[in-house]
């Protein structure tokens, strides 16, 4: 017989092809818990645009059957749309406050698996997609025929892991609301002290509002401004799409939404355009530092489905936000709103 040969064990990379190592055996994973959200609305229907028109559109919140990652998220008769599933915990800690809601915002990162644990659905997966400020949601992916079956209330796990994520090849960069899961399928190339990233857009700071001065980027996103038909027409914004992975130039996004021109920060596209002055398609930050250790490759493929593998990406469209689109000034005459 002839000896049995050793075979070498090799050590498992979990990393696609020159993506950045991570400080993996640092993080903690955590369930956190939620229940989908209703639609939201305030006391009164209208939200009011910014050419002064009442509009009467569905906003956030819900299960949207609609729309999902990698659609497109301009020109919708909506506001703040989000896709998908929208969770909230509406848990009270012991000091009666939002603490559990709060603390699932925190913690939950792109990229996280969800799990149904009540209901119809109770055993079915998704991923986290996105966070939205304001309304505290956290959005989640399910395959279209979940999406059909769950229903307002149904609560849903979140395996939160990404907290206190590093590369640990460039100290220069800081990392929020990214699982690991996320950064290793992006498409990144770790070249130090350059990190090479694809994107869909380039998106000046300039035309970032709603959002901004907050003391941290853990929580929520900040939109994107289309009221500007020449900036939509120069930097391709009306083809954004919902998960699209955008870089934000002159923007320090580590411990807040600063603009700086030496920084650079890259998102991914959360909600929906917005009719409302200063609103727009919501970005949640997941690289920030300075611009010279961040290196933008054009990618129009760039988005969650495919990245995560969600869904086919559907083809980019062109599309002028609702405002523009069914337009036109509000201006008082004779004690009336006259549309001109």
């Amino acid at each position: 017989m002839k000896p049995r040969q050793r075979v070498k064990k090799r050590k498992i990379d979990q990393r696609s092809a020159g993506a950045p190592r991570l400080n993996l055996s640092q993080l903690a994973t955590i369930a956190s818990l939620g229940e989908i959200a209703p639609p939201q609305q305030g006391k009164s229907p209208y939200r009011i645009d910014r050419n002064g028109m009442p509009r009467l559109l569905p906003g956030p919140g819900g299960i949207v059957l609609s729309h999902r990652v990698g659609d497109p998220c301009v020109g919708l008769a909506a506001d703040h749309l989000e896709p998908g599933v929208s969770i909230q915990s509406r848990q009270k800690s012991l000091k009666g406050t939002d603490g559990p809601n709060l603390a699932l915002n925190s913690y939950a990162c792109i990229g996280n698996r969800a799990v149904v644990v009540s209901g119809p659905c109770a055993g079915q997966q998704g991923v986290v997609t996105g966070k939205h400020g304001g309304v505290n949601h956290v959005l989640l992916d399910f395959p279209k025929k979940v999406l059909l079956k769950l229903r307002i209330g149904d609560r849903v796990q979140v395996y939160t892991y990404g907290l206190g994520l590093r590369m640990l090849d460039h100290p220069n960069l800081t990392v929020v609301n990214a699982a690991p899961k996320l950064l290793q399928r992006w498409g990144l190339r770790s070249a130090p002290p350059k990190l090479f990233v694809p994107v869909t857009h380039r998106i000046p700071a300039g035309l970032m509002a709603s959002g901004l001065g907050r003391d941290n980027t853990v929580r929520g996103d900040y939109d994107i401004q289309l009221s500007d038909p020449e900036s939509l027409r120069r930097f391709g914004l009306g083809r954004l799409r919902f998960g699209d992975l955008v870089a934000i130039r002159q923007a320090d996004n580590r411990f807040g939404r600063s603009r700086h021109g030496d920084f650079t920060s890259v998102g991914v596209v959360v909600h929906g355009d917005s009719v409302k002055a200063g609103h727009g398609p919501g970005v949640v930050t997941l690289i920030s530092g300075e611009s010279r250790y961040l290196e933008l490759l054009h990618d129009s493929q760039a988005n969650l489905a495919r990245v995560l593998g969600i869904r086919s990406l559907p083809k980019a469209q062109n599309r002028r936000p609702f405002a523009q689109r069914h337009g036109g000034a509000f201006q008082l005459a004779n004690g009336a709103g006259v549309a001109i």
